[in-house]
């Protein structure tokens, strides 16, 4: 339900944040961040280079704690929700190191590695080909929903940049989760994958679950997204697309922030072990 004017949401509550600071060497990268997200609907997160929608977001997978503030997924805390895979987490493009030498298919299995913790621990051990049909079923499906399936064999770094978000997408479907949260999932693709990403979020929206995605798209965030939040190292403002993606908006959120770098610092490229 998209927020009343007032910035209260009816209904429940996936995210929560109060009162979030966060920094890098001393210099402020979020501060006094509140924010409600609600449950079973889709987050557009907009905002300037360096304006902290990466780090709120490491914040929210729990590879990161606040130095001040509280934040709740679902209840718990976003690291609790993480192990219980809850949560699903898809990266920018360029914190992958994707020279690793690994299939589509087998990238889009670690998505299922929380699941596995379930699994007998003598079944955990065995090769990757003998792990519970459940887990490659689950695989099989994320990678038809992303239209990659005759890809399922190919190094990941033979693939186009277009084909490499759809494949980061179909390793966060494939974790079942109840939360979504996509870091620029349209960033550097061709318009068909670029379709196909929205429509593919567009049904698990559908399907009551919460999605969560940082963009600076505005025609999508316009059509798509349930509501809209601004963020400049603050919050500028969360509402219904038509009333937050305006100019007299935007410009109170490209004003907003403090002087300082205009980049947040990246995190280590993760391999796929």
């Amino acid at each position: 339900m998209t927020p009343a004017r007032d910035g209260t949401i009816a209904g429940p509550i996936a995210v929560q944040a109060d009162k979030l600071y966060a920094a890098y060497e001393g210099e402020p990268v979020l501060a006094h961040v509140d924010v409600r997200l609600p449950a079973g609907q889709w987050t557009a997160i907009i905002g300037p280079n360096g304006a902290g929608k990466s780090t709120l977001f490491r914040i929210l997978v729990g590879s990161m704690r606040p130095l001040r503030g509280r934040v709740s997924v679902l209840g718990e805390s976003p690291a609790r929700q993480r192990r219980r895979g809850a949560i699903a987490y898809m990266a920018q493009q360029e914190a992958i190191e994707w020279d690793f030498p690994i299939s589509v298919r087998d990238t889009v299995m670690t998505g299922r590695y929380g699941h596995m913790r379930s699994d007998p621990l003598w079944r955990r051990l065995m090769p990757p080909r003998l792990v519970e049909p459940r887990h490659w079923l689950a695989v099989d499906a994320a990678l038809e929903a992303v239209d990659m399936a005759a890809y399922a064999d190919r190094p990941i770094g033979a693939l186009s940049g277009g084909q490499k978000k759809r494949v980061l997408l179909a390793r966060a479907l494939t974790q079942q989760a109840q939360v979504l949260l996509l870091d620029e999932p349209l960033a550097g693709v061709d318009a068909a994958s670029e379709a196909l990403i929205l429509d593919v979020l567009a049904r698990e929206r559908a399907a009551g679950r919460t999605v969560v995605m940082v963009t600076h798209d505005l025609v999508s965030a316009r059509e798509y997204a349930d509501q809209v939040l601004l963020l400049n190292r603050t919050v500028i403002g969360m509402g219904d697309p038509e009333e937050m993606l305006v100019d007299e908006m935007l410009a109170r959120m490209a004003a907003a922030g403090w002087r300082g770098p205009s980049e947040e610092p990246q995190p280590r490229r993760e391999a796929w072990l």
